[in-house]
């Protein structure tokens, strides 16, 4: 008999019921539940070390989400059949979920926590990644693991103009707006998703939407863990070891000298980082070797705190910056357009200390890109990489292949510009950006839209309209209403803010936002004067932009290899691939193209690409004439393709053939074929009929011939 399982009932506003279970799978982790809704199923699990490992002044989290190709009943790609490293879609999801749980652990839990999500069953139109967050809050909630949640997640989307939460991925397909929204029971704490130059106004009203419903999804965790004994008393921890004499006597010592430090507006980093760095090492100066090495770890820590207070407190009380700016400013840019002679399109994109080199990459339906997961398959003709080399940033790291961080950046540029790429009747291509920062001091995914946005232009793509992006800061003062709204944020005031809040978009609407929030109730007046500042913000960067290049190219440059398209009736597909291949693989062969073929419904569609224009005319010269149909009365310049006794085939159109009788060569009356033809022979025939039982062509050669004089039959 399988154990009874304890359960919670989540009915959603349109009538969707979300049912949390725990106590019946995977009981030896310390926190694990299975949602459901409808067929789909999510098995969520977390564990954590008892202990903190020594020297660990962080929270070694880890989420992971995974799709089981069995939860759908399909068989995984590749070799191997089996599941294998995460793909992209996988690793974002796992990025999302890690975003909005990892601010709600305490400050000082350090030991080693591990999120699992495992999609167990699978419907092909619901989007399972809409319930991840749920899963892995509710398995924390049910734990006795520390955590000052429960959180959830929803999509929201804009669907001829109703906002629908958690709609199906074939509805999605009529949505200018598709976020997702991370949220505990009082504040929203992570967003990020596309739209289609949406305004901020239909941003907001999409993010009050989403907060209503995760509510729900909350007090329904809430109300769980109050029903599973293990999670009513937390576990005690002790992970850091203090030393408050010595935090006094840095904040004492260090506060003031970081204070002027940031007052200053020094733009360099490295010099601002070398003056901070001399701060403590003063202060560190004053003890013995034995005593620094033993005090450096929690120094370091203390003095970070310190530096972390007296450049907000600088920003709050100064409306300074730390490289000098104010508020609202954004750092100089310089751009540039056709940097690299070979590649398709490329620009230079700098933004104070940050630059992108992004490159273009025009290609075929053959260098389409396989989408093939448990649920989500297909294929795309738009990508974008984005590569983070460490000596960006000045640093030595080994290369361990592409981070999680560079998928998310990517995938937050590749949708900022994905709306603006033209469809298939203007864009024949399949097309790869790849954006390699080689500075950076914050904001190098928005670096990478508005570089990509000039390359794009620069090869050629007739874009929409120009993209830029723009990564906004926020800096609070708990317990009263002091705040600063920051503009094109550096690396620091990322990192000792209160808020990322990237936004991309062209001068009329946004096309992606991705925003995480890292203090409690931040108001929606607050958001709405960070969109407001942000529009400003843009509009500045669009125009900046402009001072470089405008418009795309007329023309893709010289060594782009051109794409010409034909529609055919699917019919004629196989006359045009031939037996084997033959046909299409000789018109490649004697034209130097390449020729893909697509079968839509009752059409073949035809990509003949070449660099070459008279070679992409030969070869559509010769598709015109496969699937020409003969006409009685036509004259046609035939071969000769096989003699027989009675006569000879000549295939007139490419694939057709008919028979030139005897009788039909000449006037004259001919003993053998041989004496006038032979295989091979170029001849002009006329098709003088078609036989209604064999469909089979009738040819004649001497209707073309002049008539012998006495000959009294009359020419045909």
């Amino acid at each position: 008999m399988s154990p009874k399982g304890i359960t919670q009932t989540i009915e959603m506003a349109d009538g969707t019921v979300i049912t949390i279970e725990t106590g019946k799978l995977a009981k030896q982790a310390h926190g694990a539940v299975v949602v459901k809704t409808g067929k789909t199923m999510l098995l969520a699990t977390v564990v954590s070390a008892k202990e903190a490992r020594e020297d660990v002044d962080f929270l070694p989290l880890s989420v992971d989400y995974k799709e089981k190709y069995a939860a759908t009943g399909k068989f995984p790609g590749g070799f191997f059949k089996r599941e294998g490293r995460p793909s992209d879609y996988e690793v974002l999801i796992s990025r999302l979920v890690d975003r909005a749980l990892r601010p709600l652990f305490p400050d000082d839990y350090h030991a080693e926590t591990q999120v699992l999500i495992n999609l167990i069953s699978g419907e092909n139109d619901v989007a399972p990644d809409a319930f991840a967050a749920l899963a892995a809050s509710a398995a924390l909630s049910v734990s006795d693991i520390p955590f000052n949640g429960p959180i959830s997640e929803v999509r929201i989307a804009r669907i001829n103009g109703e906002f629908v939460v958690n709609p199906l991925f074939s509805a999605l397909e009529d949505a200018d707006l598709d976020l997702m929204v991370a949220a505990s029971k009082d504040n929203i704490m992570m967003v990020e998703g596309e739209s289609k130059e949406v305004s901020e106004t239909v941003m907001l009203q999409a993010l009050k939407i989403a907060h209503e419903a995760i509510k729900v999804q909350c007090e329904a965790q809430i109300e769980l863990a109050a029903k599973v004994e293990s999670a009513q008393q937390k576990r005690e921890y002790s992970h850091e070891t203090n030393d408050d004499e010595l935090r006094e006597a840095i904040q004492e010592f260090a506060y003031q000298p970081c204070y002027q430090i940031a007052l200053q507006g020094n733009p360099n980093k490295h010099e601002r980082s070398e003056a901070f760095a001399s701060v403590l090492e003063d202060f560190m100066s004053r003890f013995s070797e034995e005593e620094q090495e033993d005090k450096l770890m929690l120094a370091k820590r203390y003095f970070h705190e310190v530096e972390k207070k007296a450049v907000r407190a600088v920003i709050l009380n100064e409306r300074t910056r730390l490289d000098g700016r104010a508020l609202d400013e954004i750092r100089p840019i310089w751009s540039e357009v056709d940097y690299l002679p070979s590649a398709h399109g490329s620009a230079i994109f700098t933004r104070g200390e940050t630059q992108a080199l992004v490159t273009i990459t025009l290609g075929t339906k053959m260098d389409e890109q396989t989408i093939d997961g448990a649920v989500l398959e297909g294929k795309s003709n738009f990508m974008l990489h984005y590569n983070f080399p460490s000596f960006s940033t000045g640093e030595v790291k080994p290369f361990r292949g592409v981070s999680r961080r560079e998928v998310g950046h990517g995938n937050l540029a590749e949708r900022a510009l994905k709306p603006m790429i033209p469809g298939v009747d203007e864009n024949p291509y399949t097309i790869r950006v790849v954006s390699d920062i080689l500075e950076s001091n914050g904001s190098s995914s928005m670096a990478t839209v508005c570089g990509g946005t000039l390359a794009l232009m620069d090869a050629g793509v007739k874009i929409k309209k120009p993209v830029a992006g723009i990564a906004m800061g926020l800096i609070t003062e708990p317990g009263n209403n002091k705040y600063a709204v920051l503009s094109d944020i550096l690396g620091d005031e990322d990192h000792l803010g209160d808020m990322d809040f990237k936004v991309t978009g062209t001068a009329d609407g946004i096309t992606a936002c991705q925003m995480d929030i890292k203090v409690d109730g931040l108001s929606f007046e607050v958001l709405e004067e960070a969109l407001e500042q942000a529009r400003k913000g843009r509009l500045h960067i669009l125009s900046e932009m402009a001072k470089t290049i405008t418009e795309p190219r007329e023309d893709y440059k010289e060594h782009v290899p051109r794409i010409e398209k034909m529609v055919v009736d699917k019919e004629f597909i196989g006359a045009i691939i031939g037996p084997g291949g033959k046909i299409i693989q000789e018109m490649q062969r004697e034209t130097n193209t390449t020729i893909v073929i697509e079968e839509k419904g009752e059409y073949g569609m035809i990509d003949i690409v070449s660099a070459d224009k008279d070679s992409i005319e030969a070869v559509k010269a010769r598709i015109r004439a496969i699937v020409a149909i003969p006409e009685v009365g036509e004259i046609y310049l035939g071969t000769v393709k096989t003699i027989t006794p009675f006569g000879a085939f000549v295939e007139v159109l490419p694939g057709k053939d008919g028979l030139l009788h005897i009788s039909e060569i000449e006037w004259r009356r001919l003993d053998t074929v041989e004496s006038v033809l032979k295989v091979g022979d170029k001849i002009k025939v006329k098709l003088i009929g078609i036989d209604p039982k064999t469909n089979k062509m009738k040819l004649s050669r001497k209707v073309l011939l002049p008539r012998p004089e006495g000959d009294g039959k009359r020419n045909n």
